[in-house]
């Protein structure tokens, strides 16, 4: 029922998902009166439909959410992960009750504080997996530690990776820059020999693929996703002015366009929908808001791969090795 464009664009992405992954089953969470009718003609061989009662809207305070909307479709998704009924969740709703709820039902690992969100940026030919991206806005450096052994272990799961380069994100590169919990934290992981820590990234050092790990607080995290995304967005919008303003670019348009289809198709946003809730006793990813069908298919691809990793019980086992050398 998330996202703004609601169940119109995710029920025929979830179908069409079914025949992508034949091994996928599918339960649909939300209204009765509005999915029904899309699924008219679905087969349910593979398909089946919960129906919920309530929805959490997006500006619901995410601390309401746990004591109202019981019957919310985010509520129900999510206990069926922790019921053993499903082997993960996606939700395109409220970025904020989806975290509260999540931890309120599912629960967090072992010797994990709160969980981080963590997305994959296409840098330099490869992919960086960030976090935290928003979830944890202050962070002292035990917790950013938290965040690597994390980062490490979805990263080496999902990138076939087995040892990631970690960095943590700062203002330079020498060890004695940066605020106290960054010092800190670059200390501790100096000294655990289960990640393959790199050192301090700035963020130029991010986009050349310095690091296929980089922890920061959920602060700087989210400033520097929306920052990289409206620097995308305000380049494309430029070279299009560009193109409209030249007759030559305009003839030219064709080739330029069969040229760099790859390196487009590379840097679009919709293929890497999906960002991770990790640390959590079962699988969580969260969807963009104004994703369309194409980044929702994309979304539950990216859920499909942590739920055949196993990625909690893989991140369990990181932090227990991690931990016995701290």
């Amino acid at each position: 029922m998330g996202g703004d464009r609601g169940p119109r664009c995710i029920i025929p992405a979830a179908l069409r998902s079914l025949s992508l992954y034949p091994s996928l089953h599918i339960t649909l969470v939300g209204a009765a009166d509005v999915v029904e009718p899309l699924l008219a003609d679905a087969d349910f061989d593979r398909l089946s439909f919960r129906p919920a009662r309530e929805q959490i809207l997006a500006d619901d305070p995410p601390a309401s959410v746990l004591r109202g909307k019981r019957d919310a479709s985010m509520r129900i998704a999510l206990e069926l992960v922790r019921d053993g009924q499903v082997d993960g969740c996606l939700s395109a709703g409220n970025t904020g009750a989806l975290m509260v709820l999540a931890r309120a039902v599912l629960g967090t690992l072992e010797g994990i504080r709160r969980p981080a969100i963590m997305a994959a940026l296409p840098v330099s030919g490869r992919l960086c997996h960030v976090l935290d991206l928003g979830a944890n806005v202050d962070c002292p450096a035990d917790q950013l530690v938290e965040f690597a052994i994390m980062g490490a272990a979805a990263a080496a799961e999902l990138s076939g990776d087995s040892a990631p380069r970690v960095g943590l994100l700062n203002i330079g590169s020498e060890t004695h820059k940066g605020n106290r919990q960054v010092r800190e934290a670059a200390a501790l992981l100096q000294a655990c020999p289960a990640l393959n820590y790199v050192g301090p990234i700035e963020g130029d050092g991010l986009f050349r693929g310095e690091a296929d790990v980089v922890v920061c607080d959920g602060f700087v995290g989210n400033v520097l996703l929306k920052a990289s995304e409206g620097v995308a967005g305000y380049l494309q919008a430029e070279l299009r002015s560009a193109v409209a303003g030249s007759w030559l670019l305009r003839w030219l348009a064709p080739l330029v366009l069969h040229a760099t289809r790859r390196t487009r198709e590379r840097h679009d946003p919709a293929r890497y929908n999906g960002a991770s809730l990790l640390g959590l006793r079962g699988v969580v990813m969260k969807s963009h808001g104004a994703a369309d069908e194409g980044a929702i298919l994309a979304a539950i691809g990216h859920t499909v791969r942590a739920c055949e990793a196993r990625l909690p019980e893989r991140i369990a086992g990181r932090i227990r090795e991690c931990r016995s050398t701290l």
